[in-house]
């Protein structure tokens, strides 16, 4: 290749790798409204995103993968915590976890009510983002899973914050609807396993489910009592569909009269779903 030839494949493969770079910057630009939601951009959100930067919340969180590592990345945090949790959590994060023992502590900033709510919708928002699956590994609140869609799509093993390591193979309409129910346990959203765990002794956001059986029939015999539920599947069952009817004791549960435990999985499970997770959840004893 004569100085002449290479000079023009140089200028030539410049000018290709420049275009190519503006029709897929173009591609991105046009996309973004679509993979942002952006019609859901309301006064609220962006007052929330004011808050976000008004407390500096990036410099110990991440959206995104972008921002400190100091703290849990909050891209999905929405989608493992419920409002009522959040709004307990940022007004006083002390009452959910303990510097002694857990050696960090979210510093209380004070926010007002209309602070927290607004910043409540902005990460609710940002949740709904489609961001393809970036950042790959980021750091999760305590039990946070990957999403039921990747594990539909991948079926193969997982790793959830816990430490444990669960093979979460695929399940027929010929299992055993206990064997079903796990799988609904491991793949439900929100995801259960983003609050509890099945070890004895584990509470993290919600009380571990070790023995949920044995405890279910002692609350529903006990005054305090003042659900539905006359059997272990039917206090399984009310605390999945209307988790306020009964409250475990314990500021980190539970807030004026009102569970922290997500609602809705009446609306997100279908009625068999919710018999196969109460099928399993009553195994444990």
């Amino acid at each position: 290749m004569t100085n002449r030839q290479a000079r023009i494949f140089a200028i030539a493969s410049t000018l290709i790798a420049a275009l190519i770079f503006l029709i897929l910057t173009l591609d991105s630009h046009r996309q973004f409204g679509e993979l942002t939601n952006a019609e859901n951009i309301t006064p609220e959100v962006t007052r929330g995103k004011d808050v976000w930067h008004k407390y500096n919340c990036i410099n110990c969180h991440t959206l995104f993968g972008e921002g400190a590592y100091y703290a849990p990345d909050l891209t999905k945090i929405t989608q493992h915590r419920g409002e009522a949790y959040l709004k307990a959590y940022m007004r006083d994060p002390s009452q959910f976890y303990d510097e002694q023992k857990h050696r960090r502590l979210m510093p209380t900033q004070d926010l007002s009510e209309q602070e927290i709510s607004d910043l409540i919708d902005f990460l609710d928002w940002v949740a709904n983002v489609d961001n393809q699956g970036w950042p790959p590994r980021p750091i999760m609140v305590t039990g946070g899973t990957l999403s039921s869609a990747f594990v539909a799509d991948t079926a193969e093993d997982t790793e959830d914050l816990t430490g444990t390591t669960g093979d979460l193979t695929p399940v027929t309409e010929a299992d055993d609807p206990r064997a079903q129910g796990e799988y609904v346990y491991r793949t439900a959203s929100p995801a259960c396993t983003a609050c509890h765990s099945t070890q004895p002794g584990a509470d993290m956001a919600g009380p571990t489910l070790a023995g949920l059986a044995t405890r279910a029939q002692a609350i529903i015999r006990s005054a305090d009592y003042q659900g539905e539920a006359e059997d272990v599947e039917g206090y399984i069952r009310e605390s999945i569909v209307a988790p306020s009817a009964y409250l475990v004791p314990g500021s980190m549960y539970s807030a004026g009269g009102t569970s922290f435990m997500p609602q809705g999985y009446d609306n997100s499970l279908t009625p068999e779903q919710i018999d196969q997770l109460v099928a399993y959840l009553a195994t444990l004893k």
